[in-house]
C-alpha cells in the first residue's frame, strides 16, 4: 500500500552493536544502522529477550482460563491468560502446555500454535508464541516462581472478549491472542470443530 507522493522504505544496513545493560529478563545493545541514502549512521536501543508463549485454554463447558496478576511495569493488577518465557531450545507449544499447568493446574488436549507476533519490532526482537489448548481441566498441582502468584478464574469465552471491549483486559499480547482465536470461536459456536 502506498499513497501519493510516497516510496518504498528501504532497508537500513546493520553496521555493529555494543552491550548497554544486562539483566536477567533481557539485555539491551546500542545498535548502529545506516540508511542507504544518508552518510550518517545512527544507533537504536534494541532489548533481546527469550521468546515468550501466551495460552488461550479452552475448558470442555467452553470458558477460557485467565489469571489475574500484579505486574511490575504498569504497578497494578492485570488480568491475562497463562503465559511465560520458552526456555532455550524449547517447543512453543510444549512451553505453553508447561506454563499453562504451572501456571494454573489445567492440562488439556489438542494443543497447536495459533500465530506469532513481534511484541514491538521498533524496538524487540524477540516473539510472542500463542497457543491454543482444549479441553484444558485443572488436574495438577501449581508450579509457580518464586515471584508468581496467581488468582486463577475462568469466564466464558463471549465474557472475556466483553472484558477486552470494556478495558477491563489490556495486555496486548493477550487481545493479540483472542483475535486469533476467533475464527476458532466462531466455527465452534455454529457447531464445527476446532
Amino acid at each position: 500500500m502506498s499513497t501519493s507522493g510516497s516510496s518504498q522504505p528501504r532497508r537500513w544496513r546493520r553496521l555493529g552493536a555494543r552491550p548497554v545493560a544486562a539483566t536477567r529478563i533481557f539485555s539491551v545493545e546500542s545498535v548502529d544502522y545506516q540508511h542507504p541514502a544518508r552518510p550518517e549512521p545512527r544507533d537504536f536501543f534494541v532489548v533481546n529477550a527469550p521468546d515468550w508463549v501466551n495460552v488461550v485454554a479452552l475448558t470442555p463447558d467452553r470458558q477460557l482460563v485467565l489469571v489475574r496478576q500484579f505486574r511490575f511495569g504498569i504497578d497494578d493488577f492485570s488480568l491475562e491468560i497463562p503465559g511465560g518465557v520458552i526456555d532455550a531450545g524449547e517447543d512453543p507449544v510444549a512451553a505453553g502446555l508447561r506454563e499453562l499447568r504451572e501456571e494454573s493446574g489445567y492440562v488439556g488436549v489438542n494443543a497447536r500454535l495459533l500465530g506469532s507476533v513481534h511484541p514491538n519490532p521498533a524496538m524487540q526482537s524477540n516473539r510472542c508464541h500463542l497457543v491454543l489448548v482444549e479441553d484444558a481441566r485443572r488436574t495438577e498441582a501449581l508450579d509457580w516462581d518464586r515471584d508468581e502468584e496467581f488468582e486463577i478464574l475462568t469466564r466464558p469465552v463471549d465474557e472475556v472478549y466483553a472484558l477486552v471491549h470494556a478495558g477491563k483486559i489490556t495486555h496486548s499480547l493477550v487481545m493479540d491472542a483472542l483475535l486469533l482465536f476467533a475464527p476458532y470461536w466462531e466455527k465452534l459456536k455454529r457447531g464445527g470443530a476446532v
